[in-house]
């Protein structure tokens, strides 16, 4: 059996990974130039910033598992469970010493992966997993139901030196500008001067540019300084949590973080449980964690 997996994100290559596992050859074709989604990392003065997921929580036991892998590997490690403007203390927040986009790139290690293609229509195979945000899976295959997203600005701010007070990140609420806050010297390890500010759905979708939310993370932190600003645009970061763990539609699957709590690992079970279904369609199940 061929399945082609249209997506690179946590979702397609967790669904890719169960198959290979499970013995069952799987594409996975992606149109940007690196594997992640938004699990996204890049090198910004030379050391790794995370541009898109800020951190990664797990209370199924399954992902967990994973993320012990990744810590073992060191790839991953606990990094706090408190954020200011929380209720009490939170879940235990991970971080990656070399971005969350490591953690894609361990995950897609092996697989059959191609980078730099578009698929505009479905691709001939016995199956076919649509492994993203919905509005992008409705431009290869019409009949997807719709999901309802909203955008997110990122903004790397690079300080000249560290003058706020020692805090992992923030929630900052009712805010119309600025959502969190995180102070990625501490997120890194290496106590780098900078921070990642992620704005409110309603700012992204009027604004491009990160200077007011420069200028509200000065407000929130009392900073005085000016810092050097790098945005990215995020326009599906955001999904209304659904139901069901994918959908189905004949030999066409749709999985991703819209189906559940949106966080990474809502993606990375929704691509498992797609494979396994795939898998149980071929009287191949194999439930076992890897």
């Amino acid at each position: 059996m061929t399945v082609v997996v249209v997506g690179a994100g946590i979702a397609g290559l967790s669904c890719a990974r169960e198959l290979v596992n499970a013995g069952v050859p799987a594409k996975v074709v992606e149109q940007t130039d690196k594997v992640g989604g938004r699990l996204a990392s890049e090198q910004i003065d030379g050391r790794w910033v995370d541009t898109g997921a800020a951190y990664l929580t797990a209370d199924d036991p399954g992902f967990l598992g994973r993320l012990q892998t990744w810590r073992i590997d060191g790839l991953a490690h606990p990094w706090t469970d408190t954020l200011r403007g929380q209720q009490g203390s939170g879940p235990m927040r991970w971080a990656a010493p070399d971005g969350l986009n490591s953690l894609a790139k361990d995950l897609a290690r092996g697989l059959d992966v191609t980078l730099g293609v578009r698929i505009t229509e479905l691709p001939d195979a016995e199956a076919v997993v649509l492994a993203m945000p919905g509005p992008q899976a409705r431009r290869i295959f019409a009949d997807v139901a719709e999901q309802s997203w909203s955008p997110v600005l990122t903004a790397i701010l690079t300080y000249a030196r560290r003058s706020w007070p020692d805090f992992a990140g923030a929630f900052v609420n009712d805010h119309p500008v600025l959502a969190t806050v995180f102070d990625d010297g501490d997120r890194r390890g290496d106590g780098a001067p900078v921070l990642v500010a992620h704005s409110t759905a309603g700012y992204a979708k009027e604004h491009s540019g990160g200077e007011k939310l420069a200028e509200a993370v000065g407000d929130h932190l009392g900073l005085s300084e000016t810092p050097r600003i790098v945005t990215r645009y995020w326009p599906h970061a955001q999904p209304r949590p659904g139901r069901d763990e994918f959908a189905r539609y004949g030999n066409v699957y749709v999985c991703g973080d819209a189906f559940g709590r949106p966080r990474v690992q809502t993606a990375w079970l929704s691509g498992r449980a797609t494979a396994r279904a795939i898998l149980r369609q071929l009287g191949r199940d194999q439930s076992t964690e890897r």
